[in-house]
């Protein structure tokens, strides 16, 4: 009988200690394996259909993670391209409230519509700040930078109260904390990073009646009948979601099937207590050497100030991490262990 620590031990052997997953997520091996099955398919000439089928299975994976029908899914290629498309809804003039310092991908393209009113405000005050006029608020579940936690329930009450739509990154979050994307008016997550997947997939939900999205990016995939759209506008769009789908990266995709597939194996609640045990065990070491971490209690993603620049000589020693502003990044994800902890609590010890 397979049990978590068999299973993870069969598809992962990182030739580092890698403590880096909030910058990208190591490969399975199944994941591995399709990807190199992919590109034999192209290499050899064979139709193309298993690739397209691995489209539809991975948006059914990442459905069932984030609670809501397959038809409120739509895939693409990046953050930044969904909120690109939120952004286009809104109508001029629009408030937008955002997280002060939030990533770049989940709030620029708000930016550069040029007629919005974007407002940031300090994480912790972001559902105090909601108020009548808001039209969106825009916020990733846990932060890129430092690991903490949104209060989603306090966002959504507020929203709801002040007539806002929510727009929420669960980037940081989705693989290790359950996705409740049915409580938010849209959700999106990037596939590299906690769910294990090839760069150059991720996953838009909408609305039921896709809020007030237009499918401004629609080519030939988002037809009801994909190949009776090829040419000349698309007479039908799809009647769900994949409205707002773009030409899918099948070798992603593919890859991105069987990482999904591994996570609902192992479960989000399990994958959770692993990685929380393994920051716990960091953070109380690096109490004992001194270092106090930013605060960011419940989260795999620990930041440590004034340490970022050590990043260079531990990745020579084979510690990957990052420096993120002068601050040391470590993230646990599954495939860790406590001598992963334990190495690079000794290598800050020096």
């Amino acid at each position: 009988m397979e049990t978590f620590e068999s299973l993870v031990r069969a598809e992962f052997a990182p030739k580092n200690t890698f403590l880096n997953t909030a910058s990208s997520g190591l490969l399975p091996a199944r994941t591995v394996s399709a990807l190199q099955e992919a590109a034999l398919i192209r290499a050899e000439g064979r139709p193309l259909d298993p690739l397209f089928e691995d489209v539809e299975a991975a948006r059914a994976a990442f459905a069932a993670l984030a609670g809501v029908p397959v038809a409120r899914v739509a895939a693409g290629a990046s953050v930044s391209t969904h909120s690109g498309l939120v952004a286009a809804s809104l109508p001029p003039g629009a408030e937008v409230l955002t997280a002060e310092d939030d990533f770049t991908s989940v709030v620029n393209p708000f930016h550069t519509r040029g007629d919005l009113k974007v407002r940031a405000v300090p994480l912790e005050r972001l559902a105090g700040s909601v108020r009548p006029g808001t039209a969106l608020v825009a916020v990733s579940a846990a932060q890129s930078a430092d690991g903490r936690i949104a209060d989603l329930p306090a966002l959504r009450e507020a929203a709801k109260t002040h007539g806002a739509r929510t727009y929420v990154d669960f980037s940081q979050a989705a693989g290790w904390l359950p996705v409740d994307a049915e409580s938010y008016d849209y959700t999106v997550s990037t596939t590299f990073k906690w769910l294990l997947g090839p760069h150059g997939a991720a996953f838009l939900v909408v609305p039921e009646d896709f809020g007030d999205l237009r499918p401004v990016l629609a080519g030939w995939v988002a037809g009801e009948n994909p190949w009776d759209s090829c040419y000349g506008p698309v007479a039908e769009l799809a009647h769900s979601a994949r409205r707002f789908d773009v030409s899918p990266a099948l070798f992603t995709y593919a890859g991105t099937r069987r990482s999904l597939e591994l996570l609902a194996e192992l479960g989000v609640d399990a994958v959770r207590a692993h990685d929380l045990a393994l920051a716990d065990r960091f953070r109380a070491g690096l109490a004992a050497l001194g270092h106090e971490p930013l605060p960011a209690p419940g989260s795999p993603i620990v930041s440590v100030p004034r340490l970022g620049g050590r990043q260079p000589e531990l990745s020579a020693a084979g510690i990957e991490v990052s420096n993120r502003a002068g601050n040391l990044r470590a993230s646990f994800h599954l495939y860790n262990t406590a001598a992963d902890v334990d190495r690079l609590l000794d290598a800050l010890s020096g």
